[in-house]
């Protein structure tokens, strides 16, 4: 496992001081369904990449959002998993970051409206997220990434280890790997960042991180891999790049991804970010560390798909 620690660039200390004093009282306040508006509304504001379109649509017969680029690769497709806590967050809200995605992977992008808890608990998200997956295969395409952030990041890691499984008796095309953001990857919240990062974080706590994960699970094991990746078998996965700031609650949830997915023998790499927050590219133009971010997670996923675009055809 490559594991890279960023340094904080001056103007985005200078660009965090201010967004934290904006920030000022929103913490923990994604908690449940009554935050679903606000959400929405603050991910709306995500910049749109320059040469995507944008189309609502309906993949394995789940609602979402198509992201083409102008430039996009044939045959290659990323299924994105949006963020939320499995309670809010929507295709439709979430389009203009999954473009910037999409735009620097070079491949076109549907993010599907999973199911949402409490109307939809454990196992809903899961799926809805790998019906969308076998809907872009019987489409055609043949390279397939996953992607996605913070509960839509362990959606990701989970359904990453579900088709990998099903890959191994040809039951399902094998992706091609996944790149995550602050993914959320142990429900059960056993992480020492949940105690070290408390203060540093400004959006999360872990009273409103377990309103969310009982909200899912309805009572379920918080511990099965289903729900929390952290806890499955990683022998056999595909590359995974993982990318999560340090004033997150949630860094160990990726620290130790990394560290037993390199013990299971597998190709992972870990982004740590100074100073940053949690699911901080979405911060595009605001942030230089975002704009990084996504260039490197968009020339991770546009090296996998071409591989294996170069492997089919040798």
């Amino acid at each position: 496992m490559t594991t890279t620690h960023h340094p904080q660039y001056q103007p985005d200390r200078e660009a965090m001081a201010k967004m934290r004093l904006m920030l000022d009282g929103l913490k923990g306040t994604v908690a449940g369904p009554e935050a679903r508006e606000p959400f929405d509304h603050m991910m709306e504001n995500v910049p749109a990449a320059s040469g995507v379109a944008y189309e609502a649509a309906e993949v394995g017969g789940v609602p979402g959002w198509w992201c083409r680029p102008d430039d996009a690769v044939a045959d290659a497709a990323l299924l994105y998993l949006h963020g939320g806590g499995y309670v809010v967050g929507s295709a439709r809200a979430y389009r203009h970051f999954v473009g910037q995605f999409a735009a620097r992977a070079k491949a076109a992008a549907f993010a599907p409206d999973y199911g949402l808890a409490p109307e939809r608990p454990f196992p809903a998200a899961l799926h809805d997220a790998h019906a969308a997956y076998k809907g872009l295969a019987g489409q055609g395409f043949l390279k397939i990434a996953l992607a996605g952030d913070s509960a839509g990041g362990g959606l990701t890691l989970a359904l990453l280890s579900r088709l990998s499984a099903e890959a191994r008796d040809g039951s399902v095309l094998r992706p091609s790997g996944a790149a995550v953001i602050s993914a959320w990857t142990d429900l059960a919240l056993t992480g020492n960042s949940m105690v070290t990062r408390a203060q540093a974080d400004p959006l999360s706590t872990r009273n409103s991180l377990d309103s969310m994960a009982q909200l899912y699970l309805a009572g379920h094991d918080p511990r099965d891999p289903t729900a929390s990746p952290l806890y499955g078998v990683l022998s056999g996965l595909p590359p995974v790049r993982m990318d999560v700031g340090e004033d997150d609650v949630l860094l160990d949830d990726s620290v130790r991804y990394g560290e037993r997915l390199e013990r299971s023998g597998g190709t992972g790499e870990v982004h740590t970010w100074e100073g940053m927050i949690h699911v901080f590219p979405s911060n595009v133009t605001q942030l230089k560390a975002s704009d990084e971010a996504l260039d490197g997670i968009g020339g991770f996923l546009r090296r996998l798909l071409l591989r294996q675009q170069a492997s089919a055809v040798a």
